[in-house]
């Protein structure tokens, strides 16, 4: 398949980062001196206890929010708001999804904003349900779809944007087990065909492993970066296979550890909602 992704690639770099809400007496400090670097291809998860600022630190990335201190650059451009270079595929499908237009339709619509003309955006979408294996559904609506054929058409959306950077906040946390194993197998495919970055918050440790390059594991009172571990276990990944691996389970165990030994010291993130500690440490 021919890549779709932007010749602009650049890494993306998190520069002393931190994030208060509220002034004075008020003041809760979520997020302090954050520093990150994610380089063109690379696959990153971010993990950390329950409350500890992921889904804020992923809004930071996307331009969705601007820290109160330090800042993210994508090359040498400060992001202090959506670009066309970094799509975002959120948690919850079936609150991004509108169940009123057909799902060639959803994934077409974003692409207006960007100027992109009424041909080429049924084109992009075509393509993009057609590279998550939807490529028979454009005519049907969300909800005539499972749940996670209706992440399928989130992502595509996503990818639609042929954006370089492809974040996605606990994207496959909505669904059953075996669908979450084929859209971390999908993610993968789409990471290698496409050339994409992808930084993926999510709750589940074994699905960070599974997935990334790196690992970065958050927590502490306020936030921080408590360790970026590399994830060597090459670049081919089988759901039996990798699992099985007692490098897996090393890597696993170790990243558990981390996130129990400093889970109680996490602040609640006020944009995360109500999670589940259980799933934080998911094994």
């Amino acid at each position: 398949m021919t890549s779709t992704s932007s010749p602009q690639a650049q890494p993306l770099i998190v520069d002393s980062v931190g994030m208060t809400y509220g002034v004075g007496a008020d003041a809760h400090e979520v997020l302090r001196d954050l520093d990150v670097r994610v380089d063109p291809g690379e696959f990153v998860c971010i993990v950390g206890p329950s409350g500890a600022g992921k889904t804020t630190l992923l809004r930071i990335l996307s331009g969705l929010l601007r820290p109160t201190a330090g800042s993210v650059s994508f090359g040498s451009e400060t992001v202090t708001e959506p670009r066309a270079e970094i799509a975002v595929v959120f948690q919850d499908y079936r609150g991004s999804l509108m169940p009123w237009m057909r799902v060639r339709d959803n994934v077409a619509f974003p692409l207006e904003s960007l100027g992109v003309g009424r041909s080429e955006r049924r084109q992009r979408a075509d393509d993009a349900l057609a590279q998550v294996g939807l490529e028979e559904v454009g005519e049907k609506y969300p909800w005539q779809l499972s749940g996670g054929m209706q992440q399928r058409v989130a992502i595509a959306r996503g990818i639609a944007y042929r954006a370089p950077i492809l974040l996605m906040d606990e994207p496959f946390g909505s669904v059953d087990a075996q669908s979450r194993f084929e859209l971390e197998d999908l993610a993968l495919r789409l990471r290698r065909e496409l050339e994409l970055t992808v930084i993926v918050v999510t709750h589940d440790i074994d699905e960070a492993v599974y997935l990334s390059d790196r690992v970065i594991v958050v927590a502490g009172r306020p936030t921080h970066v408590i360790d970026d571990r590399v994830i060597d276990l090459g670049p081919d990944r089988d759901q039996m296979t990798t699992r099985a691996l007692p490098r897996f389970a090393e890597l696993r165990t170790t990243i558990l550890a981390e996130i129990r030994g400093q889970g109680r010291t996490a602040e609640t993130d006020p944009t995360s909602g109500a999670d589940d500690p259980a799933r934080e440490m998911s094994v």
